[in-house]
C-alpha cells in the first residue's frame, strides 16, 4: 500500500471518528509537540499551553477519582465486617459463651489481635466467671474507664477512642501487651444506675487505628453491644 493510500486511510478515520486521536493522551502530545517545534521557539502557542493545563487537570480528576472509589469500597468493606460482627453477637445463648466469642469470632471478623472487656464493679474478690475469662473480661475499681480513656489528658473521654497506643502494662492485655500498638476504646453505657465499660479493640499494626479516623461503624458496634450485655446484666 502508497503512501498516499495510507495517508488518506488515516485521514479518513480521523475524519470520521476523532475521538480515536482526542482520547490517546500519547498521540495528542505527539501533535502538540510537532506543533509546537513547527511554530519556532520564539512564539508562544496559547493552545499547547492550554492543552497542558487540562491535561493535568485530567490526570488530578482521575486521581481524585481512583481515591473517591477506593475510600467508597473501604468503607462499604468496613460496614460489611461490623454487620457481620453484629450478627455474631446474637448467636450465644449465655454469658460464658457470649464472651468468648469475643475473643475468637468477632475478633477475627474485625480483623484485630484482641479484644478485651472491662467492667468497673465496687465489689471486692475473684468472681470465678471472671477468673475463668480473665483472657476477655477484667474487672476495674469505679472510675478506671474514664482515667484510662483519658490517659493523662484534662479533655471529656469520647464514646469511641482510636489511638495509636502501646500499654505500659500488661493489665489489659495481659501478654500480648507488648505487641499491641493501636487500639480502638468504646466506651459502654449500661443505664442508670450501672457503672460504665469499656470495649477495647487491640492491634498490632500501628496504623490499624489512628485519631483521624471515622468512628461511626464503631459508634454502632458498641451501640449494639451495649444492648446485647443489657441481656446479660440483668
Amino acid at each position: 500500500m502508497s503512501n498516499a493510500i495510507l495517508q488518506e486511510d488515516l485521514r479518513e478515520k480521523i475524519m470520521t471518528d476523532p475521538e480515536f486521536i482526542l482520547e490517546d493522551k500519547d498521540v495528542m502530545r505527539a501533535l502538540v509537540a510537532a506543533n509546537e517545534k513547527a511554530l519556532g521557539g520564539n512564539i508562544v502557542d496559547l493552545r499547547g499551553i492550554a492543552m497542558d493545563r487540562l491535561e493535568a487537570r485530567l490526570d488530578r480528576l482521575e486521581d481524585t477519582h481512583r481515591s473517591v472509589i477506593a475510600a467508597a469500597y473501604e468503607n462499604l468493606a468496613g460496614t460489611n465486617q461490623v454487620h457481620r460482627a453484629v450478627l455474631k453477637l446474637l448467636d450465644p445463648t449465655d454469658f460464658e459463651a457470649f464472651l468468648q466469642e469475643l475473643g475468637t469470632g468477632i475478633a477475627e471478623i474485625l480483623r484485630v489481635d484482641a479484644v478485651r472487656l472491662v467492667l468497673e464493679s465496687v465489689q471486692k474478690g475473684e468472681d470465678p466467671v471472671v477468673k475463668k475469662l480473665g483472657h476477655i473480661l477484667t474487672v476495674a475499681e469505679p472510675g478506671f474507664v474514664d482515667t484510662y480513656l483519658k490517659a493523662g489528658r484534662q479533655s471529656e473521654p469520647r464514646p469511641v477512642t482510636l489511638r495509636q497506643y502501646r500499654p505500659a502494662d500488661d493489665e489489659i492485655y495481659g501478654t500480648g501487651s507488648e505487641y499491641i500498638r493501636s487500639e480502638a476504646a468504646l466506651k459502654l453505657d449500661f443505664g442508670n444506675g450501672r457503672l460504665p465499660g469499656l470495649l477495647l479493640l487491640g492491634s498490632e499494626d500501628p496504623h490499624m487505628f489512628k485519631s483521624d479516623q471515622g468512628t461511626d461503624l464503631l459508634a454502632f458496634f458498641a451501640g449494639t453491644f451495649e444492648r446485647a450485655m443489657a441481656r446479660w446484666l440483668s
